[in-house]
């Protein structure tokens, strides 16, 4: 797939999920918890959007002809070796694949009070604003 229509679909993908967190934001504001199916939701969106930067990440590193690494840890650390991620954002990239990997396979140990706090606080967008940036080749 041409990097420009890649970058489109996960521009796409990330208004689509961003949007789905802003409504559990909003429930959150209103000051009522979010029921089982909707913290599932938010863990979902997360995920996705996670995924979605990681082979945003990968696509990227291909485009420009870079070995793409299996680890998404390593592709991010590689976009800062191509100078298209800042070394100090690799920390948080860090975090957000260790929250993903924590969704995904260590399902039973989610602190659901801490995903909560991160929505609140607004640090998904960190995510939404990687997957809506269009990057050159």
């Amino acid at each position: 797939m041409r990097l420009d229509l890649y970058q489109a679909e996960t521009a796409r993908i990330a208004s689509e999920q961003g949007a789905l967190l802003d409504q559990a934001k909003a429930i959150l504001a209103q000051g009522r918890t979010l029921t089982p199916l909707e913290q599932g939701g938010v863990l979902h969106a997360l995920q996705v959007l996670t995924e979605n930067a990681i082979g945003k990440a990968k696509q990227l590193l291909k485009a420009r002809d870079q070995a793409v690494p299996v680890s998404a840890y390593d592709a991010f650390t590689a976009l800062v070796n191509c100078g298209l991620l800042a070394q100090a954002d690799v920390a948080t990239w860090n975090a957000v694949v260790g929250l993903r990997n924590r969704i995904v396979h260590d399902y039973m140990n989610i602190d659901m009070d801490q995903v909560m706090a991160m929505v609140v606080a607004g640090k998904d967008q960190f995510i939404i604003d990687f997957l809506l940036k269009q990057v050159g080749p």
